[in-house]
């Protein structure tokens, strides 16, 4: 099969088309036909040398995908040969064909092309998990989420007004404050002009946001104190401006704050299962009836995964960047 591999780690030209053997499904297991595999920043970091994949893993990069199932490992059997699925993976997405825990896959949710089905695991899984489950946002609180243009952003912003709440977005232009907005967020922050802090309180009566998904770190982490409510909850899922700062924990124990992080990729096939089964039954009828959606910058032929991933670091991107690989 045809796939991308990392030549070595560096820029984007490190990635490089390859033939590899076309896996074997294991117990459990799916061989997906791959027809698209989603762009994210973790790919980067790993073409960069700074996230390698976890132990068992496979070295190609990719953790979302769809495509239809190819053939069955030993027992599986929730689906059939043929049926269209996405699927999130430990690695190997970009690639001709991949496997996958078959808990681990779901329908590609009906109406949505196979482009629109690869750009949902990744940020679907990581936000429901983040804002709904570990953020435990609620209806009428307020999310605050940077990075509001981003796929993980994009996904917020609709699924935190969809199950009732106020948000507010950051993004670095008036063009991508409208795009946050236009998906539904009640106000949008442009960084570069106005302060996140100020205007949270200002959106909220000097309450604070009860939730605040973080993607950058650094100076933001002390700043994300003063802009929580108190008993405000605090998710980190990148450091994008830093992974080290000076911080003010005085806030922290004055609002009662609870500052937390996660990542995904590493969490074990089960964990992912339960997510899976809780996103079916919450969030895919909010797919199939369009209610959320992905929202699609740029698709790229897996030949040019390169120009993908300079895509990203660019940082023009609105929404996910996919890859066709069929």
């Amino acid at each position: 099969m045809k796939a991308i591999e990392i030549a070595e780690p560096g820029g984007p030209r490190a990635l490089r088309m390859t033939e590899r053997p076309v896996p074997e499904p294991g117990p459990g297991e799916m061989l997906l036909r791959v027809k698209c595999a989603g762009v994210n920043r973790p790919d980067v970091l790993q073409r960069m040398g700074s996230y390698p994949p976890p132990p068992g893993a496979p070295d190609i990069p990719g953790l979302e995908v769809s495509g239809t199932v190819e053939a069955l490992g030993p027992g599986a059997s929730r689906f059939a040969v043929g049926d269209a699925v996405c699927a999130l993976l430990p690695g190997g997405g970009y690639a001709e064909f991949a496997t996958v825990h078959e808990t681990n896959a779901l329908p590609v949710p009906g109406g949505f092309t196979f482009s629109e089905a690869a750009a949902v695991p990744e940020t679907y899984f990581t936000v429901w998990h983040n804002v709904f489950q570990r953020g435990g946002l609620q209806p009428g609180e307020t999310l605050l989420v940077h990075g509001g243009t981003s796929g993980i952003g994009t996904t917020a912003i609709q699924l935190a007004k969809a199950f009732g709440a106020t948000v507010i977005a950051t993004a670095g232009s008036a063009d991508k404050c409208a795009v946050c907005e236009k998906l539904g967020a009640d106000r949008a922050i442009n960084y570069r002009e106005e302060d996140f802090v100020e205007v949270t309180k200002e959106v909220t009566d000097g309450k604070g946001a009860e939730v605040i998904l973080d993607m950058v770190g650094g100076d933001y982490i002390t700043r994300n104190y003063k802009a929580a409510a108190v008993e405000g909850r605090i998710v980190q899922i990148a450091f994008l401006g830093g992974a080290k700062t000076e911080a003010n924990f005085t806030l922290l124990m004055v609002k009662r704050l609870t500052h937390t992080g996660s990542t995904l990729r590493a969490r074990s096939v089960e964990f992912k299962a339960a997510l899976a089964a809780d996103l079916l039954d919450k969030v895919w009828p909010l797919l199939a009836d369009r209610k959320v959606q992905p929202v699609m910058d740029l698709i790229y032929p897996l030949s040019e995964a390169w120009r993908a991933h300079e895509r990203m670091e660019e940082g023009s991107h609105i929404g996910k960047i996919v890859l066709d690989v069929g």
